[in-house]
Order: structure tokens, then C-alpha cells, then sequence
């Protein structure tokens, strides 16, 4: 059995989890509701404030959905509770962010400025001209949030400069003389 499948998942008292027959999950908490449906070929139990997983038997597509359907219902209480967060880190001369309300806009090299608006139940935090943070409840699309201001300007090889993930190394090139910094 998968063991990441296996491990009970703790609800927490401030969140409400209701099953449907159909296998969609709805997770109401303190910052947000969430729905999802999943394969209506496994069981999703509540119990003294858990949830479990099951699958009917051994096959390869219930093996591979087992704890993939762990994850995502794990993910969605975390969401609700505490939230999801994705760091980014602006270099380069004369690159920056800044906010004009909620539309994030970027300076990053172009003869224009890049506007962003963010998708619903996302939000744009900046921490000086050069960091920004995507706040949400849901997991995957702050994932896709992130990537998609970082496809803006990706960090190039040569000098760094671009969009990157807060923590993110940038393999370097040496460039046409040969010198490596």
C-alpha cells in the first residue's frame, strides 16, 4: 500500500469537511472554502476528527490515485487553515515591482511596464521593489500564479538577471571571452 495513502489526515476543529456521494469534498475554514471531486472508485471516511483514504484493491490506476487523493485533501485543510505562500525575487538593474491596487505591475526591461492582474482567491504581496509573495488557499493555483509572473522575465544565464524563485540558483555561463565571475 502507498504510504503516503495510508496516513490518516487531521482535521482541525475550526474546519468544516463534508463528503458528498460523489466523491466531492467541500472544506470550509477561516480563510476560504475549497471543492474538489475525486475518483469515485475510492473512499474517502471521516472518523474522530480524521480522514482516511481507501482504495478497492490493487491496481495500478487505484495505486497511483491513492495518495495523490491524500495529498490534494491534505493540502486543501492546510489551505483553509493556514494558507499557501510563493516567494519571488526580482534582479537586474533598473527591475522592479510595485503595486497600483491589486494589479501588480512590473518595470523588468521591456519599453513598457507589465501589468498583472491576479486570478480570484490569489493576492500579490511586495516586500520593498524587489520581492514579491502570491498568497492563496489553494496550493496549485498559487503554483501557477508564481510561474506565470516569473515566465515574464526568466533569469538568464549570463548575467542573472530576470524573475526567479526566492532561493532559486541560476546556472551561469561564461559568455564570449571565456570569463567566469
Amino acid at each position: 500500500m502507498s504510504r503516503i495513502g495510508r496516513r490518516p489526515i487531521a482535521v482541525p476543529g475550526n474546519v468544516d469537511l463534508a463528503i458528498d456521494p460523489d466523491n466531492t469534498v467541500r472544506i470550509k475554514g477561516p480563510r476560504g472554502e475549497l471543492q474538489a471531486t475525486f475518483d469515485r472508485d475510492l473512499r474517502l471516511v471521516r472518523e474522530n476528527g480524521t480522514v482516511t483514504v481507501e482504495r478497492p484493491d490493487d491496481q495500478r490506476e487505484h495505486r497511483s490515485l491513492h495518495g495523490l487523493t491524500r495529498t490534494l485533501v491534505n493540502n486543501m485543510i492546510l489551505g483553509v487553515t493556514d494558507g499557501f505562500k510563493k516567494d519571488l525575487e526580482i534582479q537586474g538593474v533598473g527591475y522592479r515591482a510595485a503595486m497600483d491596487g491589486q494589479t501588480l505591475v512590473l518595470s523588468v526591461g521591456y519599453s513598457h511596464p507589465v501589468r498583472m492582474e491576479p486570478p480570484a482567491g490569489i493576492s500579490y504581496v511586495l516586500d520593498g521593489i524587489l520581492r514579491i509573495s502570491v498568497q492563496g488557499i489553494d496550493k496549485q493555483a498559487v503554483g501557477e500564479e508564481a510561474a506565470r509572473i516569473r515566465r515574464v522575465r526568466p533569469p538568464e544565464p549570463y548575467k542573472g538577471k530576470g524573475i526567479r524563485y526566492s532561493g532559486e540558483r541560476v546556472r551561469r555561463k561564461a559568455g564570449k571571452t571565456g570569463k567566469a565571475k
